[in-house]
C-alpha cells in the first residue's frame, strides 16, 4: 500500500536538520516513507490531504506517562504538608500493599497511551509512578501496557520499572530511604526476561529498555547489573537521577561524590544512558560544590531527558537548555506529567532557556523541536525515527492550522508553537497506520475511558491517607485552591 500525504507545510529532512518544504507531501509504502518533497509523480493507492497543516514528525516522549497522574496532587503543596505526600516509614514497616487491583492497573495503561497520540506522541518511553504502590511495576501491569500500546499502535520502549529501595518519610519529617535489596534484584531480572518476550512484538512497534527507578533507591550491585544486562541485551537505560536536593545530599553522603559522578565511577554512563530531569549537577546555579557534571555527559556520550513543565511547576529549570546543547550534550525532551502536551513543554523550555541566556540564540522553538525529535532519536539510537526523509519510519502527525486560536500564520512552527496545543493534532501515522483522525481512535470510546480514569484517580488519592506520617485529615493534606461551600467532591 502506497499512501501520500499532502499539507500545506511538511517538515521534512536535508540529511543533516528539519527543513520547511510549502504545499509538501510526504509518501510512504506500508511502513516505511519513500518520498519527501513537492512533487511525487509515482504510483500512489491512496491520496490524504490534511490542508492546511503541518506535517511533521510526531514527538518522542522519553518520560512518558504511563499511568493516571498524581502530580495534580503534588502541585501547590505548602512546605507543612508536602512529606505527607510521600509514604512513609511507619508504612513501610507495617508493609506495603497493592491499593489498586489487577484489572485496574491493567487499565492504566490505556488511558495514559491514548492520551499520548491524543497529544501527538508517536514514540514513548514510559514513567509510572511508585507512589501508591507495593513497590514497582508488575510483569503484569508492564504486559497489558504492550498489548494496549500494540492494538492502540503507538511505539513504545519499555519494560517493567524495579528499585532496590523507596523513599519514605521518617517520624521527624525527614526523608530517608528504606531497602528491600532482593525486590530490585528480582525486579531487574524479571525486567530481563521480559524484554526477552517482547521485544519486537507488535512488528517491531515495542522494544525493550530497561528502567530503573531512581538512583536512591538502587544498589551499586543492581546498577552494575543493570549495565550489564543493558550491554547483552542491546537496549537503552533510563534511571531518573541529578532530579533533587534529597537525592544529591543522599548519594553525596553515601559516595562522597555527585550522582553523576558516582555513575561514572561505576562506568554506567554511555550514549545508550538518558538521564531524566538531570539538572542539579555540579557547574550550575542549583550546586555549590565545585565541579562540572557537564563534562561526564559530555565526554560519555549520556542523554539528558529535560521535562520541562514538571520541573518548572517547582520553580526549577537546568541551567540551561541552550548551555547543554552548547557542550556538545544530546537533550531530549520527556513531558513525565499531564497532560502529555509538546506545545507547552516545548514554550516552557524555549522561555527557561532564554531566561537563563539572555539570549534567543540555541533556545527558538525550533531547537527545543528538534531536541525532541533528533535528540531523541540519536538516545534510542535510531536514524529512522524523528525525522521525515526516505528509508525513515512513516510515523508523522498533522497539525490544524484552520482554529481560531492560531491566529495569523507565519512561520509553522513559531506559529503552532506559540499558539496551538496538543488539542490541534488531528491526524496520526505511526509505523505507516493512521491510528488518530480527526480526534479519534478506532475502537476507543474516550468518555468511557474518562468516567473510568476518575475512578481510578478517586481511589488512587484516598491511598495517601494511610501513608501519610502525621496522619492528617483529608482536607489539611489535599488542600482546596480556594475554601469549599456545598460538598467536597474532587477536592
Amino acid at each position: 500500500m502506497i499512501t501520500k500525504l499532502k499539507g500545506a507545510y511538511v517538515i521534512g529532512f536535508d540529511g543533516a536538520d528539519h527543513q520547511i518544504i510549502v504545499d509538501g507531501e510526504v509518501v510512504y509504502e506500508n511502513d516505511t516513507i519513500i518520498y519527501v518533497g513537492k512533487h511525487y509523480e509515482g504510483h500512489v493507492d491512496v491520496t490524504e490531504d490534511a490542508g492546511n497543516s503541518v506535517i511533521m514528525p510526531g514527538f518522542i516522549d522519553l518520560n512518558a506517562l504511563g499511568d493516571i497522574d498524581h502530580d495534580i496532587l503534588h502541585t501547590e503543596v505548602y512546605k507543612e504538608t508536602r512529606n505527607s505526600l510521600n509514604p512513609s516509614e511507619e508504612y513501610f514497616e507495617k508493609g506495603t500493599h497493592e491499593l489498586m487491583t489487577p484489572e485496574e492497573e491493567a487499565f492504566k495503561s490505556l488511558f495514559a497511551y491514548t492520551q499520548l497520540i491524543m497529544n501527538g506522541v508517536t514514540t514513548a518511553m514510559p514513567i509510572t509512578s511508585t507512589y501508591y504502590k507495593k513497590w514497582a511495576d508488575t510483569y503484569e501491569e508492564e504486559e497489558a501496557g504492550v498489548h494496549h500500546a500494540g492494538k492502540l499502535g503507538l511505539r513504545l520502549y519499555t519494560s517493567p520499572s524495579y528499585q532496590c529501595g523507596l523513599n519514605v518519610v521518617r517520624p521527624d519529617g525527614t526523608m530517608t530511604v528504606r531497602y528491600l535489596e532482593e525486590e530490585g534484584e528480582k525486579g531487574l531480572e524479571r525486567a530481563v526476561k521480559f524484554i526477552r518476550k517482547f521485544d519486537g512484538a507488535y512488528d517491531g512497534l515495542i522494544k525493550g529498555a530497561l528502567l530503573p527507578e531512581r538512583i536512591e533507591t538502587q544498589t551499586e550491585k543492581n546498577l552494575i547489573q543493570t549495565r550489564k544486562y543493558a550491554d547483552e541485551l542491546g537496549c537503552p537505560i533510563k534511571l531518573h537521577a541529578a532530579q533533587g536536593g534529597f537525592e544529591y545530599r543522599f548519594i553525596k553522603e553515601k559516595t562522597g561524590m555527585s550522582p553523576l559522578e558516582y555513575l561514572d565511577s561505576i562506568n554506567f554512563l554511555d550514549r545508550h544512558v538518558g538521564i531524566p530531569h538531570c539538572y542539579i549537577v555540579k557547574g550550575t546555579r542549583w550546586v555549590e560544590d565545585e565541579g562540572d557534571d557537564l563534562a561526564i555527559l559530555q565526554r560519555t556520550g549520556t542523554t539528558a531527558i529535560y521535562c520541562p513543565i514538571i520541573i518548572g511547576r517547582s520553580g526549577h529549570y537546568p541551567q540551561s537548555f541552550a548551555g547543554y546543547r552548547r557542550r556538545n550534550i544530546n537533550v531530549a525532551i520527556g513531558t513525565d506529567t499531564f497532560p502529555p502536551d509538546f506545545f507547552q513543554n516545548i514554550r516552557t523550555a524555549s522561555m527557561f532557556s532564554q531566561m537563563a541566556e539572555d539570549a534567543v540564540e540555541g533556545s527558538t522553538f525550533a531547537d527545543v523541536y528538534s531536541a525532541v525529535t533528533l535528540g531523541g532519536s540519536k538516545y534510542l539510537g535510531r536514524d529512522d525515527l524523528g525525522r521525515l526523509c526516505k528509508g525513515a519510519k512513516a510515523d508523522m502527525i498533522a497539525v490544524d492550522l484552520d482554529s481560531f486560536h492560531m491566529g495569523a500564520v507565519d512561520d509553522p512552527i513559531r506559529t503552532i508553537f506559540m499558539c496551538g496545543s496538543g488539542q490541534d493534532v488531528k491526524m496520526s501515522v505511526i509505523n505507516g497506520r493512521t491510528v488518530m483522525k480527526d480526534r479519534k481512535i478506532e475502537g476507543v470510546d474516550l468518555e468511557e475511558l474518562k468516567a473510568k480514569g476518575q475512578k481510578y484517580y478517586n481511589k488512587m488519592k484516598m491511598g495517601y491517607m494511610e501513608r501519610d506520617y502525621k496522619h492528617l485529615p483529608e482536607n489539611e493534606i489535599f488542600r482546596p485552591s480556594f475554601k469549599i461551600a456545598g460538598g467536597t467532591k474532587n477536592v
